[in-house]
């Protein structure tokens, strides 16, 4: 599926940095979630969850795209974008950010983690404030700067970019 749907569906799939989104959880309490966890193993563990919050998302938009009958390449009314935020991004997201949080931090990256996620929440709030952000291209929307950092940290699946 290409068009603007498709660069929307691809840039909200990569916005977290904490990709997941899938409803099985790890059934960490806190103290397991504290945890010791290499960075090979969160990166992992990590690039799974997102892998699997990205077909999530990519799932439930070609549904919604049906469902409301919009056509490759057409602008998404305001009210869709609404419902899209509401209904696709805010619950997926919030559930890949869980999932990360609940794989524990490295050792030495609490801090960097803390932020990346952080700043995956606050594209979040943007999105829920105006919806009409998720519009904007991938290198300037509200998940440009998570979906860097999570790259940079490893989480290339988490942060990966419209491929074509």
């Amino acid at each position: 599926m290409r068009g603007l749907l498709a660069a929307i569906v691809l840039a909200l799939a990569a916005l977290v940095a904490g990709c997941g989104g899938g409803s099985d959880t790890t059934g960490s309490t806190e103290s397991e979630s504290s945890a010791s966890i290499t960075k090979a193993q969160f990166v992992k563990q990590g690039n799974a969850i997102c892998a699997e919050g990205n077909e999530e998302i990519q799932a439930s938009f070609e549904e919604f795209g049906k469902e409301s009958g919009l056509k490759q390449g057409q602008k998404p009314s305001e009210a869709q974008l609404e419902e899209i935020a509401e209904t696709v991004i805010d619950p997926t997201v919030n559930q890949e950010v869980e999932e990360l949080r609940a794989l524990g931090t490295p050792e030495g990256d609490e801090g960097q983690l803390d932020e990346i996620l952080a700043n995956v929440e606050g594209a979040l709030e943007e999105v829920e404030e105006d919806p009409s952000v998720l519009e904007g291209s991938e290198s300037e929307g509200p998940f440009a700067q998570p979906n860097k950092e999570a790259r940079e940290y490893g989480l290339t699946v988490c942060g990966e970019e419209d491929e074509g």
